[in-house]
């Protein structure tokens, strides 16, 4: 049961974590991931990795969440769901995948949601703004 590195509306105080962690975690920690950027073209962001979509010093800052272990199952369905995710479909809007997050504690592999190629696509052709600041 990997723990969750959220960045944008699931994070604590944001509209998604009320309504779908809010309850269900064990601990948040603050967390950040190097080599990545956020861009947004509205009310959420999306993380990207690709070396060409990146600004020098580029780092997401963001929360680790664990889930409590009884709930956990239900939760991973809730946040694929939120973020557009079928395992093994082509079209996603993000992807899930796992990474190394960095805590004050150490690195931790933690799921990530990550830009779908059409996103990226969409990053490429100018169709959204990159967080400069990498918080959402």
């Amino acid at each position: 049961m990997r723990p969750f590195f959220v960045y944008g509306t699931l994070k604590r105080g944001q509209m998604n974590y009320a309504r779908l962690l809010a309850g269900r975690t064990v601990s948040e920690t603050r967390a950040w991931l190097p080599d990545a950027a956020l861009y947004t073209a509205g009310p959420y962001p999306f993380l990207v990795r690709a070396a060409d979509l990146l600004p020098p010093n580029a780092t997401v800052f963001g929360e680790l969440i664990e889930i409590h272990p009884a709930r956990y199952q239900h939760v991973l369905e809730l946040l694929d769901e939120l973020e557009d995710y079928v395992p093994g479909r082509a079209n996603n809007l993000y992807e899930r995948v796992e990474l190394p997050v960095q805590t004050v504690d150490g690195t931790r592999p933690a799921w990530v949601y990550v830009a779908g190629a059409a996103v990226e696509l969409a990053i490429r052709r100018g169709e959204l703004r990159l967080i400069k600041s990498g918080e959402w």
